[in-house]
């Protein structure tokens, strides 16, 4: 009974929010608290909601602080170099545009925390993405997936988790799926180029202000007109061919084109972009001009962002204190005087409150999940429908297991739960624990955009994307990713 609630429950959730009849907040929590009436447990759903919270609580801290501290981090201009150096790179053209996004992602996610990689990404990619009228879906679609494949790093979270439920190596388990997990990446920047070329199809190639359209690009469909700059009739034209596009293909829906044709109508010698640029954009992450940057405090800055990512790493501290300590000390040396400081929080206010309001509605969802009883029985039945003539393939049946566990439930779930019992199975018939450990990364492409992962929120909030949109036009791709990175596991020896 469990077992079918279980999954019941989180069908209705999924299906409710991609359909958009509610939003994630309320799904979180309504649904949760209703399955839970149903399993005939209704009086202790208070139990089951005080513990969820009580475990996601440092998350929902980590995040909040994190959030200020990378967009304090943006505000004064850190990350400037970095994007002026992607812009260098993506031009106007979508394909270089959305491939850029997969390279920024990949790079950034070397830091091992998820929420750092999309604050960053976004922030980065959003402005253009706004105004070349791409899909923003595609961009948050990319970033998840180029991330998933990167959170298997030993300090990303996965990787330990295995090793420490099966008392291995973290290192023995990891190393030798570097060139499984490197055709992952590898097969994620190939779908960001194929993604890439479905937006040129949609909105064609346009220029930015002060750029020339590039030459080089070839017209993929022979009929889009390539916008170069000072000629608008040239610009509208593509922004028409891209609305007609999008329809005729059933590319996810993006921002109107007007944008993009707006910006290619403006004359190659005019000036950069201003305040009121970024602000009809509703971003102004990329305006040289803003009052908040500091470049006499750029070097500081940067040595105390790589000073904090370390602390992380080498885990000095737990995470949410330093981000705490981190926020504070750049708040209070990049804006001394108190009305400054408190501008700075109240114009990140509203992605503290998005991300934070999910985590802890997340909390309801998992409590609900775990003190029932539902997620044990849930793994016990996925694992007893394993046909005994699979049990020499159990590395095999592991992989293919790791994408709905991981999706469904929490990594600490997945890893202290159900891993130990996989390998058990796997044991009994001469399978090595190493290649269950191994065989249970391949998920994480798909892990990062499930309901339950914290920092999702943090990358549709900052977006301005549904979470119902993001999870119909991601799941599918991140799907196809993990079982690439499992063939190659495969393919290698490996698993």
């Amino acid at each position: 009974m469990l077992t079918f609630l279980g999954f019941a429950m989180i069908a209705t959730f999924l299906v409710l929010i991609m359909m958009k009849k509610m939003s994630p907040i309320a799904a979180l929590v309504l649904i949760p608290a209703l399955f839970c009436v149903f399993a005939g447990k209704g009086a202790h759903l208070g139990d089951y909601v005080i513990e969820g919270v009580g475990k996601l609580a440092p998350t929902a801290a980590m995040l909040m602080f994190a959030i200020v501290y990378f967009g304090l981090m943006i505000d004064v201009g850190l990350f400037d170099p970095i994007v002026r150096g992607i812009l260098r790179f993506c031009k106007a053209d979508p394909v270089r545009v959305v491939v850029g996004t997969a390279v920024l992602a990949a790079i950034v996610s070397l830091d091992g925390d998820g929420s750092t990689t999309f604050m960053i990404t976004v922030s980065a990619m959003y402005p253009l993405y706004k105004r070349l009228g791409l899909s923003l879906v595609v961009m948050t679609g990319v970033a998840a997936t180029a991330n998933g494949v990167m959170n298997t790093l030993p300090w990303g979270g996965p990787t330990a988790r295995a090793a420490t439920a099966l008392k291995l190596d973290a290192a023995d388990i990891f190393v030798p799926m570097i060139p499984a997990l490197a055709v992952g990446l590898l097969f994620v920047f190939a779908l960001a180029y194929v993604l890439g070329l479905r937006e040129r199809r949609r909105v064609g190639v346009l220029a930015l202000p002060g750029q020339k359209a590039p030459e080089d690009v070839e017209d993929v469909e022979g009929d889009l007109v390539g916008a170069t700059a000072g000629s608008a009739d040239q610009s509208v034209s593509a922004g028409s061919a891209g609305s007609a596009g999008s329809a005729a293909s059933g590319a996810p829906a993006g921002p109107s084109p007007a944008a993009a044709s707006t910006s290619a109508s403006t004359p190659a010698d005019g000036p950069e972009d201003g305040p009121d640029d970024a602000a009809e954009d509703g971003f102004q992450g990329l305006d040289p001009h803003r009052p908040t940057l500091r470049p006499r405090l750029y070097w500081f800055n940067a040595g105390l962002t790589v000073a904090l990512l370390a602390a992380m790493i080498m885990e000095l501290l737990p995470i949410p204190v330093l981000f705490l300590l981190g926020a504070a000390l750049a708040l209070t040396v990049n804006f001394p005087h108190m009305p400054d400081q408190k501008a700075r929080i109240a114009a990140h206010a509203d992605n503290v409150l998005n991300v934070a309001g999910m985590v802890f509605a997340a909390a309801v969802f998992t409590g609900v999940l775990t003190g029932t009883g539902m997620v044990k029985h849930m793994a016990d039945w996925l694992v007893g429908a394993i046909p005994e003539g699979m049990g020499p393939h159990m590395a095999l049946v592991t992989g293919l297991l790791s994408l709905p566990l991981t999706y469904f439930m929490s990594n600490d779930g997945f890893y202290f739960g159900v891993l130990p019992v996989l390998a058990e199975a796997g044991a009994a018939h001469g399978v090595s624990p190493l290649e269950i450990a191994r065989a249970s990364l391949v998920g994480q492409a798909l892990h990062m955009s499930s309901p339950l992962v914290p920092a999702v929120y943090v990358l549709v909030g900052m977006a301005k994307v549904e979470f119902g949109d993001h999870t119909r036009f991601t799941v599918k791709w991140a799907a196809l990713t993990s079982l690439v990175v499992l063939a190659a596991g495969m393919l290698f020896g490996i698993i």
